[in-house]
């Protein structure tokens, strides 16, 4: 690695050192004294820092992964996946230390690519170690990654499909795992499993317990998505979803991961 760059590398490293231990400090005082005017205006300024020193090792790009995990650090959620109202401040300090941890291990990385901005890829994620079929966990993490950059474009068709066949693909994937016989004894149908529908699959996952029952906040447009997918992606782009649609979905995609993945 050249000096100049290595120089880079160290000079980013130090200044997210020392926004972390500024953030530490203001969440134990947060902690204590979540009201207190002063402390308030300490961690906005802090914040405004952190957006600063992110865009520059996101190299401005607002899809970048860590331009996106930044502005999400603000979007706390509640159990059912859905934005929770009056997050307490100590705990989006908390959430933002985490981005700058995801940086600091980016940048610690021993080779040229792990630079945070030469790269929009995020480092090493494991959202989907919980899938038992190996093979399709690089494919999903790439879906994922292609989903969210649809919401953020505002391409609503192309995220509510693409969130929609993951979530097809994990259940899928717990339901082959737990077996057809036990399946069937829950009432499933006798037929193959590649053959259930895509509803057919939800009511039998959490019928038989597999997944809890999120799902029955999936918008109507969600369960038909294989309609709007043909060979030839006819109505896919089309401009057909609504960007609430979209996003429920999103949500209900989350919160079955966790059903799937208990300790995520």
């Amino acid at each position: 690695m050249e000096n100049s760059l290595r120089a880079q590398i160290d000079t980013y490293l130090a200044h997210l050192d020392g926004l972390m231990k500024r953030g530490q400090q203001l969440r134990e005082t947060l902690a204590a004294a979540p009201n207190d005017a002063s402390a308030m205006a300490a961690t906005r300024r802090w914040q405004e820092d952190c957006g600063v020193t992110i865009n520059q090792l996101s190299g401005g790009s607002k899809a970048h992964w860590l331009a996106r995990s930044f502005s999400e650090a603000f979007l706390m959620r509640s159990p059912d996946g859905s934005a929770a109202q009056g997050a307490a401040p100590a705990d989006i300090v908390r959430q933002l230390l985490g981005v700058l941890g995801q940086a600091v291990e980016s940048l610690s990385q021993s080779n040229d690519s792990a630079i945070v901005s030469a790269s929009t890829d995020a480092p090493a994620p494991r959202r989907f170690e919980f899938v038992h079929n190996a093979e399709i966990r690089p494919v999903l993490e790439r879906a994922y990654a292609d989903g969210r950059s649809a919401l953020e474009q505002g391409d609503y068709d192309l995220a509510l499909v693409t969130f929609c066949g993951i979530l097809e693909s994990i259940v899928t994937d717990a339901l082959e795992h737990k077996g057809l016989a036990a399946l069937i004894d829950t009432g499933a149908p006798a037929e193959r499993i590649s053959e259930w529908s895509f509803e057919t699959r939800l009511v039998v996952a959490e019928k038989a317990g597999v997944i809890r029952s999120g799902c029955a906040r999936l918008p109507a447009t969600a369960r038909t998505y294989r309609d709007r997918v043909s060979s030839d992606s006819e109505g896919v782009g089309q401009g057909t979803v609504s960007e609430s649609d979209a996003r429920r979905t999103g949500q209900v995609l989350h919160v079955i991961m966790r059903d799937l993945d208990p300790g995520r």
